[in-house]
């Protein structure tokens, strides 16, 4: 008894100095622990994700994949399974478990190691947010004093979601809603028992625990997890026996791409990187989402993608991509000779079935083509082995294109049979047609392509197209390829025209121009395209049969330098536009993107828009960060509340969207809460840099220059170079231009409806080249007789912009446009119509076939009426032509 008491005062000293100690140490590293504000507001490293304007994810931007969930979102499976395993008695203790504690000293005390043990899932979320995972005991000491601080701050809810979300589970899948979709391709709610038990275990070592590393040892954690909930009665022995005896189905899944949109993602990626660096972007958890529906995106790269192919086709088949081995009969097929094809072929030995799976499944493709070997070759047909491990047939339907590529400007013989084309174990590419599923033989297109749609009114991108594929080529050659736009170049000439008194109706000599330069000692002779020329003509047409020679003469008749700055308020950047007079032709160089805002001009009535991507920017809760605000084309704008400022916006410096969202959005701080996002913000008035009247009139000549004109019969007709849209789409509320450079280097079809701007270019990445022109090939002729030249791979010809470009403006609208009904362009109040003479232009009092009605500014009409002795009667064949005016321009 006489030990008793001292060894009770030692033990009650022990405490009060061990509380003592550790009081000291809680605030001797106070300072250092995490503020209140700091954990209330712990940002979660989440990856950036860019969708569709229509919600569709399209791609996904970080090294930790993340996907935030809710305490509410979590199924309660998940919650007792992570529970049970980690931290059983995680609702009774205050962040530091005495039992769980004692049995890790234990443990360290019989065998001397710092093993596994005593940390509760409070610590582990310490450990995880603010410390190494170095095993040392003052890292220890802090652990515990961060759990208790969390759990004073935190409800035991806040912190077992954010462990949910934090904790690391292997391949770069932190949180259990990314490893559902990591491991599973799922939401945590679509697991069932057997997965959530799998993705439950990986806490403790998910690099060798996770299912697809180590399967086996996967297993046995999942057991011991299933153990641990019947232990706790989370579970029957029912389900237990069920889900320790499910098989593993876990496999590595990529983010849950919903839609393809890789040219349009890569360019929002970069302007977020831009914003703020690419370890924010990438790791804030911001959800984009971008202007572009993905209904009209589709429409455009399949546009794209089939005109391409069309185009392609019409040149000719360059042959197999590789010949595997020697067939026995060896044909001359197109492309190749037989020194050739035996010199390349791989074997000398048709190869087995697994042989040609294993070349295939390694084979690299993109898009819808697909890699397949020819096995057989019959009269009009091929059998092909595929990739699936299937043999199919390609058809004669699928053949019959594929005549001998020479050079641009020269194709061979169509084919007549199979082994023309391809021989017994050549690599070939096929593809599923889009429009009635057809399988058929195909090659990657050598030319290339950009294509983009924009909101007239607000300048919200509707389709951004970089090239055939992202995967072949990154470049995005709608907003980074400044290629010469030809004809293109012509409303804004005639635009010009139009603000220096010019009409519709004006009268401009079409005949060639010789003009000698005496300091090179060569003459400039422009010519049209084709070399064809109508003497007098009225604006109006010339801008339809884009008439090279009379946009010279415009430019010498408004001036150059005049010419240069009308075009600089349509969005050109002014130190871009030749200075001479090959400007009248297309010779300055600019990307679709700046066409196409430039044509929005047109279309809205005279506003220039800025065209913008981004839409809105969420956090990863779905709480909206940013929300675009662009000028509307406008003046005043119709809205609600009373914006005494709006009528001044037009004087104002023209504005950069993505300017604006990096000053809204480049503070350290973001709005914690949608207060501010409530006050509706003003609307901005687009700045007004072309009057309605004139914007209307370009607009009225485009409309003619896409379509067929007067009457054949009373020899009035004429076609516009853009003549195929409207006869496709059977529209007449579209407008637009064909663009053709030199040797068709580079062509464009640019149009727009009342609400939508669409500009395409094809051509070649390699400038020097032309798009040259293609010949007549019967089989391809007989499939439409009546209207093969008028889209598709029949069309013949030297290419230019009505053939190689418009296409695929027109498949664009065709989809974009179906069932939406046809608005006529309104016209402004101050406008006027008068009847005038088809062939001068001058009043007249006829109103038979010679005559038309035609738009004028105010005071611009004409005020004479034409003679008898000027008057031209189109029908009549004894009428003769007036004569070339010398003097006109």
């Amino acid at each position: 008894m006489k030990f008793l008491k001292p060894a009770f005062f030692i033990l009650i000293l022990a405490f009060v100095v061990g509380v003592a100690t550790t009081f000291a140490l809680y605030y001797y590293m106070k300072p250092d622990l995490p503020s209140v504000g700091m954990l209330k507001d712990v940002r979660l490293q989440t990856p950036m994700r860019v969708y569709t304007q229509d919600g569709k994810l399209i791609s996904q931007f970080g090294v930790k994949r993340r996907i935030p969930l809710t305490i509410e979102d979590v199924p309660q499976d998940l919650i007792n399974a992570v529970l049970a395993t980690e931290d059983s008695r995680f609702y009774q203790h205050p962040g530091v478990d005495p039992i769980g504690m004692a049995r890790a000293v234990v443990n360290l005390i019989l065998t001397g190691e710092k093993g596994q043990g005593g940390s509760t899932l409070t610590m582990q979320l310490a450990r995880g947010f603010f410390l190494t995972r170095d095993k040392t005991y003052i890292r220890k000491i802090k652990e515990i004093f961060i759990a208790w601080h969390m759990e004073q701050l935190l409800s035991k809810q806040e912190i077992l979601e954010l462990y949910l979300n934090k904790v690391e589970l292997g391949h770069r899948a932190f949180g259990f809603g990314a490893a559902a979709q990591v491991y599973y391709g799922k939401t945590v709610n679509e697991l069932n028992l057997a997965q959530i038990a799998t993705i439950a275990g990986l806490p403790q070592a998910p690099s060798v625990l996770n299912p697809i590393s180590r399967p086996d040892r996967s297993i046995v954690r999942r057991r011991v997890v299933l153990l641990r909930m019947l232990d706790e009665k989370y579970i029957t022995k029912a389900q237990f026996e069920e889900a320790v005896n499910a098989p593993i189905t876990a496999k590595k899944h990529g983010a849950e791409i919903e839609f393809s949109a890789p040219y349009l993602a890569d360019l929002i990626w970069n302007e977020m990187v831009e914003l703020y660096g690419k370890e924010e972007a990438e790791t804030g958890g911001y959800q984009v989402y971008s202007t572009v529906p993905s209904s009209t995106q589709l429409a455009a790269q399949q546009a794209v993608q089939r005109n391409l192919h069309d185009y392609d086709e019409r040149h000719g088949y360059r042959g197999s991509e590789q010949q595997l081995w020697i067939p026995a009969d060896l044909p001359v097929a197109v492309g190749n000779d037989k020194s050739s094809v035996m010199t390349s072929a791989i074997s000398s030995e048709p190869w087995e079935e697994e042989q040609m799976l294993d070349f295939l499944k390694d084979y690299k493709t993109f898009e819808s083509m697909q890699p397949a070997i020819v096995v057989r070759v019959n009269e009009k047909d091929i059998t092909i082995f595929t990739r699936t491990g299937r043999y199919s047939t390609i058809d004669w339907d699928g053949l019959d294109w594929a005549r001998k590529y020479i050079t641009d400007t020269r194709q061979g013989n169509e084919p007549e049979k199979a082994s023309d084309i391809v021989s017994q174990g050549s690599l070939i590419l096929i593809r599923q047609r889009e429009d009635d599923k057809h399988w058929q033989l195909t090659q990657y297109p050598d030319a290339s392509s950009a294509f983009i749609a924009l909101d007239p009114h607000n300048g919200a991108a509707q389709a951004v197209i970089g090239g055939y594929s992202f995967y072949q080529s990154q470049f995005n050659r709608a907003t980074q390829a400044k290629r010469q736009v030809g004809s293109n170049i012509k409303p804004f000439i005639y635009s010009s025209a139009l603000a220096n008194g010019f009409t519709l109706a004006s009268i401009i000599n079409d005949a060639p121009i010789n003009q000698w330069e005496r300091g090179t000692g060569n003459a400039w002779r422009p010519e049209n395209s084709p070399p064809e020329y109508d003497g007098p003509i009225r604006l109006r047409v010339a801008l339809g049969k884009s008439k090279n020679v009379v946009s010279v003469r415009l430019v010498r008749a408004v001036g150059l330098e005049k010419v240069t700055q009308h075009l600089a308020r349509f969005g050109f950047d002014l130190a871009e536009i030749p200075k001479d007079e090959t400007v009248s032709l297309g010779s300055g160089s600019h990307t679709p993107l700046e066409v196409a805002t430039a044509m929005s001009v047109i279309a809205n009535g005279g506003f220039l828009i800025q065209p913008h991507f981004v839409e809105r920017i969420e956090d990863d809760y779905g709480k909206v960060l940013w929300k675009s605000n662009p000028p509307l084309a406008c003046d005043p704008c119709d809205v609600a509340s009373d914006n005494t400022q709006q009528t001044t916006a037009t004087s104002e410096e023209h504005m950069d969207i993505e300017a604006m969202l990096a000053a809204e959005l480049g503070s350290a701080q973001l709005p914690k809460d949608e207060s501010a996002l409530e006050t509706a913000e003003p609307v901005r008035s687009a700045p007004r840099v072309l009057d309605a009247d004139n914007a209307f009139l370009v607009a009225e000549m485009m409309r003619t220059a896409v379509k067929t004109n007067g009457n054949w019969n009373k020899k009035t007709y004429w076609q516009g170079t853009g003549w195929r849209a409207s006869n496709l789409l059977q529209r007449d509320d579209i407008s637009g231009k064909t663009g053709t450079t030199n040797d068709s280097k580079d062509t464009w079809f640019s149009g727009f409806t009342n609400d939508l701007v669409a500009t395409v270019w094809v051509g070649f990445d390699d400038m020097g080249r032309s798009l040259g022109r293609a010949s007549r090939n019967q089989n391809l002729v007989n499939k439409n007789p009546q209207k093969f030249n008028f889209i598709g791979n029949a069309m013949i010809g030297g290419e230019d912009g009505a053939k190689a470009a418009e296409p695929a403006w027109i498949r664009f609208m065709q989809k974009t446009l179906d069932g939406v009904p046809q608005t006529k362009r309104p016209m402004p109040t101050d406008l006027v119509t008068t009847r005038i003479d088809r062939a001068s232009g001058k009043l007249t009092q006829r109103t038979d076939h010679t005559s038309l009605f035609e738009y004028f500014a105010p005071g611009t009409a004409p005020t004479t009426y034409v003679s008898d002795s000027e008057f031209v009667d189109p029908a009549d064949e004894n009428s003769k032509q007036s004569k070339p005016l010398e003097d006109i321009f």
